[in-house]
Parts: C-alpha cells; sequence; structure tokens
C-alpha cells in the first residue's frame, strides 16, 4: 500500500466514493513530551460496499471501530488505514498516539529557554494534519471539525472557532470547542501554551461583533506591538469586506506568533499563525515592516480566497496565493502607510519570479501537480510571485472595477466550496465582457518569461519617426503573449528625471507599434513598462540606458528606480553586462534610494555579485572593494536611518580585511560609533559574525554572546556564527551538525545552513562537496520534507561556483534518475552555478 504521498488519481477516486459531514477530534496533550493521545470519530458517506483508506501519520494504534465493529490494527500501516466493506453510511473512529515534531510540520513542540514554558502549535498545510488525527487529507472533502483538547489548565488554548470556558480537574482543563463551518483540514488549527495575549473586536459590515487576539510568547511579549497591528487588521478587514462584497465568514480573528515557525505565516481558518520574526525585539529595517503588513493582509485575504472558497486540488493553489500576494499589496498601497507597496512588489516579488522562471524546472503557472511530493515543491517563486505579477496584469486586462466585481460574483456563488480556475474566469468574463480563454492559455498554462525592448527611431531634431515594443521568448519556452502595459517618457528638470508623458497601450506578437508616440520629441529617458503592469524582463534603448545609469538617483518615481534596478539586474544575470559594471551601478546610486525594501534587495543582489559573479581572480578584491564602500555609505547615511542601519548589516556582512574587522570591534566594543546606530542584541550578533567570517571571533565568543543571550533568537545567532567559521573544519562540522543527526529542530538547521554558505573563501566548502553527494538519498529517504528541502538547498556548496561543482552535480543527476521532486531540487542548485559561470566570463576589463 502506497505510502505518504498522496497523488491525485487516488484523490480523485477517493472523492468519486466519499463525502465527509463531520469529524469530532479529541486530543490530550498531557501524556508527555514526545507523543499525544489523538482519537478521531469521522461520520462519512460511500458508496455501499465500496474500499478506500483514510491517511493517519501515527506512532501507535490503538484502536480502529468502523460502524461499531472493531477493526485490526494491521490495516493501518502508520500512514494510512485501509477501509474495505463501506456503508452508504460511516461512523470511523480511529484511537491513536501521534508524535509532536520540530520540524514545524504537524504540531511542532516547543520548549522557551528563558523559563522551559512549552509551547505547540500546529501547521497543516500541505499535508499535515494527518499528523494529529485520522482525515481524509485532500482539499475537496471539506467537512466540520469540532475539537476537544486537555491540557494544562494554566495554558491558552486556540482553535479555529471561539475558545470555550474549559472545564478544570486539577492542573489539567479540557476545552470543548464548538464545531466549525465547513472546512478543508489544512486549515485548521491548534495552538496552546502559555501564551501571552491581548485583545480587542471590530464591527463586521454585517454589524457582527468579531473577537480579535493577538498572541506571543511571554518571554517575547514585551516586544509586541499588539496596537499597531490591530489597526492594520482593521484597515484589512475594512478595505477586502468593502472590496470583496462580502463580510469576514469566520466568527472570531485571532493571529499568534509562534516559535520556529517554517514560513511567514499560515491562514489557517480565524486562527492565522506568524513567524516570531515579526514580532520586534531589535531594530529592523523598514523593509521587514513593511513585510510584515504584507503579510498580515496576504492572510486576512486567504479567509475569503482559500478558506471561504478553495481549490479543488493542489494545481490551483498557485490561485489561492497569487490572489493573496496580490490583494494584500493592493491593499497595502491603498489601506495603509505603506503607499509604496507596489515598489517593493516590484523589488523583491518580482524579481524572485524572475529567477524562478529562468530555471530549468521552471514550470505554468497552473502546474501539472501529480501527487503531494509535487505541491511541496510548488511553493515557489513562480506560485507566489508570477502568479500575483501574472494577476496584476489580468486586472489591467480586465480594468479594477471589473475584477473586483468578479471576484464579488465569485465568492457569493462558491461560498464554503471548492472551486476551479474556471470558476473564477467565468465570472471575470461575465463582469469584463472579454474573453479570457486564450489569455489563459498564454499567461498560465505556458512557462518562461518574455524580454520587452523599445525600438525607437527619430529625425534629425529628434522626433520620433517611428515607435515599436519588441517581444522576445526564450528558446525553450517560444509563447509569445499579450501585454497590457505602460510606456513612460521622462526628462531631466532641475536635476530630477521627471515623467512627463505616459501612454497605457496593448503589446502583442513579436513587435507592436505606438503610432500615439509619433511626432513627441524623444526624451532622456523611455521607460517601456512604466507603472509595472506587465510580467516580463525590460530592456532600455542605448540612449535611455545611459541616462538610466547616469541618474539613477535622479530618478524621481520609486517604482520606476525600481524598474531600472531590475533592468539592470536582469542585464547581469542574462551575461548581457558586466557584473563589475553592476557593482559600480550600485555603489554609486544606493545611498539615495529611499525605498528600503530597494535597499535591502539591491545590497542582497550586489553581495551575490561580489561572491560568485565576478571572475575568480577579481572576487576577493571586489569583496573588499564593496566592504569599504559600504562602510563610507554608512558614514554618510542620515544618522539613525534606515539606509545607515542596512548599510551597516550589509558591512557586516561583507567584511573581509583586518580594516573592516577593526571597525567591527570598535562597533561591539563601543570604541567607534556611529551618530544614531544603536547596537542592540540582534545587531550585536551580525557584527559578532563578521568577525567569526574573518577569523578574528570563533567559538568562545560566541557561546559568551550566548551565554547573554540565551534565547530562542540567540541560540539560532549562534547556530549561524559557528557555522560561519571560515575553515574547512568549521564547515564540515556544521555540515555533520544537519546531517549527521536529525535532532536539531527547524529553526537552527534553518540557521545552521545559512551560515554553512557563508563565505567570502568559498575554497572552504570544498571538502563537503564529495558528502554532500552521498548525503542526498538518506536525507530525502529519512527528513520529513521541509528539513529536507532546507538541507538539500542550504548546504548546497553554491558559492564555489566552479567547474568541478557542476561535473559533481551532474554525475550525481546521472546515477540518479528517480525522485523527480528531489531532482528538481538539484537541478535548481546547478542551474544556479552554470549561470554563475556563464556571468563570470562577461567581467573583463
Amino acid at each position: 500500500m502506497p505510502g505518504e504521498n498522496l497523488t491525485r488519481l487516488e484523490a480523485q477516486q477517493r472523492k468519486a466514493l466519499v463525502d465527509v459531514s463531520s469529524y469530532q477530534i479529541a486530543l490530550d496533550l498531557t501524556t508527555g513530551p514526545t507523543t499525544f493521545s489523538s482519537t478521531t470519530t469521522v461520520t462519512f458517506t460511500a458508496a455501499d460496499g465500496a474500499s478506500t483508506f483514510i491517511d493517519a501519520i501515527t506512532e501507535t494504534v490503538h484502536s480502529i471501530t468502523l460502524n461499531g465493529a472493531p477493526l485490526d490494527v494491521a490495516v493501518a500501516d502508520g500512514a494510512r488505514i485501509q477501509l474495505d466493506n463501506l456503508q452508504a453510511e460511516n461512523v470511523l473512529e480511529v484511537v491513536a498516539d501521534m508524535a509532536y515534531t520540530n520540524s514545524g510540520e504537524g504540531l511542532h513542540r516547543f520548549v522557551d529557554p528563558v523559563d522551559n514554558e512549552v509551547y505547540l502549535y500546529s501547521q497543516f498545510e500541505v499535508p499535515d494534519s494527518r499528523r494529529v488525527f485520522a482525515v481524509f487529507e485532500q482539499p475537496d472533502l471539506k467537512a466540520t471539525f469540532q475539537f476537544t483538547v486537555t491540557a494544562p489548565a494554566a495554558w491558552q488554548m486556540v482553535s479555529n472557532q471561539p475558545t470555550p470556558e474549559p472545564v478544570v480537574t486539577g492542573e489539567k482543563a479540557t476545552w470543548t470547542f464548538e464545531p466549525t463551518p465547513v472546512l478543508s483540514s489544512y486549515i485548521t488549527a491548534i495552538v496552546a501554551g502559555p501564551y501571552a495575549v491581548v485583545r480587542s473586536e471590530l464591527t463586521s459590515s454585517d454589524g457582527r461583533v468579531i473577537p480579535l487576539g493577538i498572541f506571543s510568547r511571554k518571554s517575547l511579549s514585551e516586544y509586541l506591538d499588539a496596537d499597531y497591528i490591530f489597526e492594520k487588521t482593521r484597515q484589512g478587514f475594512a478595505y477586502f469586506e468593502e472590496k470583496f462584497q462580502y463580510p469576514y465568514p469566520f466568527a472570531k480573528y485571532d493571529q499568534l506568533f509562534v516559535p520556529e515557525f517554517n514560513a511567514g505565516a499560515m491562514e489557517n481558518a480565524g486562527a492565522v499563525t506568524f513567524t516570531e520574526v515579526y514580532v520586534f525585539r531589535s531594530k529592523v529595517t523598514d523593509a521587514i515592516k513593511e513585510r510584515r503588513v504584507v503579510t498580515i493582509l496576504h492572510e486576512l485575504a486567504h479567509m475569503w480566497f482559500g478558506d471561504l472558497v478553495t481549490m479543488k486540488w493542489w494545481n490551483d493553489l498557485w490561485l489561492n496565493e497569487s490572489f493573496a500576494e496580490w490583494a494584500s499589496t493592493i491593499a497595502t498601497a491603498e489601506a495603509t502607510e505603506w503607499t509604496e507597496a507596489w515598489t517593493t512588489f516590484q523589488a523583491m516579488e518580482k524579481s524572485w519570479a524572475y529567477r524562478q522562471d529562468q530555471l530549468p524546472s521552471t514550470h505554468p503557472v497552473v502546474a501539472t501537480i501529480d501527487d503531494l511530493e509535487d505541491v511541496q515543491v510548488n511553493f515557489d517563486g513562480i506560485t507566489y510571485a508570477k502568479g500575483g505579477s501574472v494577476l496584476k496584469q489580468l486586472v489591467a486586462w480586465v480594468g479594477i472595477d471589473a475584477f473586483f466585481a468578479g471576484v464579488a460574483a465569485y465568492f457569493q456563488k462558491h461560498a464554503y466550496g471548492n472551486t476551479e480556475l474556471s470558476d473564477l474566469l467565468a465570472e471575470l468574463e461575465k463582469t469584463s465582457g472579454r474573453s479570457l480563454g486564450e489569455w489563459s492559455k498564454l499567461w498560465l498554462e505556458t512557462a518562461g518569461v518574455n524580454t520587452l525592448r523599445p525600438v525607437i527611431e527619430v529625425d534629425d531634431s529628434g522626433v520620433i519617426t517611428a515607435f515599436e515594443v519588441t517581444q522576445e521568448a526564450a528558446a525553450d519556452y517560444p509563447t509569445i503573449r499579450p501585454h497590457r502595459l505602460a510606456i513612460g517618457f521622462y526628462s531631466l528638470d532641475g536635476g530630477k528625471l521627471v515623467r512627463v508623458h505616459r501612454v497605457e497601450i496593448d503589446v502583442d506578437g513579436t513587435s507592436t507599434s505606438v503610432p500615439s508616440l509619433i511626432g513627441h520629441k524623444k526624451p532622456d529617458l523611455v521607460l517601456v513598462n512604466d507603472d509595472d503592469l506587465a510580467y516580463a524582463k525590460i530592456r532600455l534603448d542605448d540612449e535611455s540606458l545611459a541616462v538610466a545609469i547616469e541618474h539613477l538617483r535622479d530618478i524621481e518615481n520609486p517604482l520606476a528606480r525600481s524598474i531600472v534596478w531590475g533592468a539592470a539586474w536582469d542585464a547581469t544575470r542574462d551575461a548581457e553586462s558586466s557584473p563589475s559594471d553592476y557593482v559600480t551601478l550600485v555603489l554609486q546610486n544606493i545611498g539615495s534610494e529611499t525605498e528600503s525594501t530597494t535597499i535591502r534587495t539591491t545590497l542582497t543582489q550586489l553581495a551575490s555579485v561580489a561572491r560568485v559573479y565576478v571572475a575568480p581572480n577579481r572576487r576577493a578584491e571586489t569583496i573588499e572593494h564593496v566592504g569599504d564602500q559600504l562602510w563610507v555609505l554608512a558614514q554618510q547615511a542620515e544618522a539613525g536611518s534606515d539606509s545607515q542601519f542596512q548599510f551597516v548589516k550589509f558591512f557586516a556582512n561583507l567584511a573581509s580585511t583586518p580594516a573592516h574587522v577593526t571597525v567591527l570591534q570598535g562597533l561591539l566594543d563601543g570604541s567607534s560609533s556611529l551618530p544614531g546606530l544603536e547596537i542592540d542584541t540582534d545587531l550585536r550578533w551580525e557584527l559578532l559574525e563578521g568577525l567569526v567570517l574573518n577569523g578574528a571571533a570563533g567559538l568562545a565568543e560566541i557561546d559568551a554572546a550566548l551565554a547573554k543571550d540565551n534565547t530562542a533568537n540567540g541560540q539560532q545567532a549562534a547556530a549561524r556564527a559557528k557555522a560561519t567559521i571560515p575553515t574547512p573544519e568549521g564547515k564540515l562540522a556544521a555540515f555533520s551538525s544537519l546531517v549527521d543527526t536529525d535532532e536539531a529542530p527547524n529553526a537552527i538547521v534553518r540557521n545552521t545552513a545559512m551560515g554553512f554558505v557563508h563565505t567570502n573563501d568559498p575554497s572552504s566548502l570544498e571538502q563537503v562537496s564529495e558528502q554532500y553527494f552521498a548525503s542526498l538519498a538518506d536525507i530525502w529517504k529519512n527528513r520529513s520534507y521541509h528539513i529536507a528541502e532546507t538541507l538539500i538547498v542550504g548546504l548546497y556548496p553554491s558559492t564555489l561556483a566552479s567547474q568541478a561543482l557542476v561535473d559533481a552535480t551532474k554525475e550525481w543527476l546521472d546515477a540518479n534518475p528517480g525522485t523527480p521532486a528531489l531532482r528538481r531540487l538539484v537541478i535548481e542548485n546547478l542551474a544556479g552555478v552554470e549561470r554563475a559561470l556563464k556571468v563570470q566570463k562577461t567581467d573583463v576589463g
């Protein structure tokens, strides 16, 4: 009998046989530190006499009862329970022990090192509610869920429904929740522990009072800015209820910041879980502050799109996530103070999408999802960022009012049901009057990103006589697509590049003439895809490119600047321009950039260029030069500004010389300072890691820092710093700590992997290469998906960027033709190195 990897065919066959009405789930969380007791009673219909299975990843199965008759527990194999001779109406009871995890999947258990308190939270997307109760684990078998939970009486207990008064017996208590509305299993939730809570409420558009709660660990609660989070939540509620024309569909709305979370957040109905990165115990960049707002609104949008109306199968995961990505960005821009959210989207999401869409593993937005392993690897830049970009293009194509009207009709028609993409497109066709079949085929069913270029002819006086937009497709993905886009004209005025003209057009085919621009004097800068409506890489004509490079800092509009930054980055990655030229462009212009995410993204790309893309014989001098200039920029920046903060952080990350070490040591011990810069707890860790990177600090200094900050954050920072030790022995120790044992929790695994590849001299990774490939099969077989992915991607010695690494990777791929999901991760690793080698060849002069 197959194990944990449910296939789409199996799900379709089971859906044809089974319809589930309700689950009653009793959990006892007082049975010990490794397992908990789970009793599931499922009521469902089936074809009379049929056979199927229910999912349950168990430690021990104590009893199985089907329609009053006990079954041999041998029908359970640890992943599934076989059910034969079903009746038209069925009641199944499964009593089992389930295991807590430390991987962020199922029911995660965490012990706070500050006070030894235990915290639990569930994470069920994609297929992990089966780690907590027996369940037909697929999104189109919706049902009601009624949870009864026994736990320490001093704990908070949160689920999808409002928390009832518990029945207390000594030190234990039992909470009996009301049944949920009809839900998919992956958005149910249990969060338990001595969480600190702040409560409030709001009034929904239908007049209901919606209780609000914000939860955090007790040891972090002093840093929780609950009033601000409530404010953003209220703004999001008002915006979405107006635009969606559908009141909030659940009884309450709790937001819980939980430890060792794998993602940014999860849209459990009425009980959203967030990463603790969003509880700011130290100063963070404005980019992180803005991202938290976008994430809050992303999860809130899911209450309608994903929770109220859910995809039938995971091939429409993209629509679930892309809609939330698009909706949260427009809500952030229009309902909060973060009015430049579309600039952030361009800088971060679009760059992610373009990078993912040029990998050999790229896929259509509507991906082929044959099984659960397929969907796990599709939480990627196509599903989120390209999908969100394509939705933005769709909004431009049909018009914003028609789009929201169609979405509102979709919610009304399909509330509490399951849908496919065609259901949404049908409503949008009605409200817009545009046929979307061909648009969907070209944008959603094909892969790859197009490149748009302006071709401009002028007369002797500089007046445009011909203007075309040409469109190119990648050789492997030849689709030419329709684009709704804007073309902006920018001219220098008082030292600023300002927009003086804009036209919005439809572009299709390999060449599109724009007659409305004929007769205009050619401006200093022509920007195709102004306002970033289209999803495409863009190039500038030669004259515009020269002006953009010289006057990038002078472009008045932050979104236009971000588009130019992105074009320069794309040209560098595509080996059309020199990586050393990109270094110069960034260092000459980033000091005046106003948008925090643009700074963060660009400096991250700068680090990649310095470490991997420049010619190897120029790597050390480039890293030194970048470090020198980042420190100059930090000294020149406004005291206490976000720019100053980011320049210092990236300086610490790229420090490489004795002079850099002296600066870091001075900042740490207080012998030197920058006006307005506070060296707080988290920044101290980054400065220390910079010293470790240069061999100027080691295990003793890391242990001393951890003794002063023996918190979850401190332990994670210490793990990253230890893995940064720049010797072959240090890298091998970091590798072994993750591969030779599975005891480390997910957050430590993640941070150790980050430190492992943090190096200015990649030769320290050469010894680990052989062990990496030898360990892949065992990692994939024996680790949970999330941990396996973190290890396979995070421990790949990509910064070696050598032909030897390419050859070793290809050799492994040739010897391991099976396991498509694992191969995809390795192929993506390889693609990054092959691209780096190609770009290195352009680094001349």
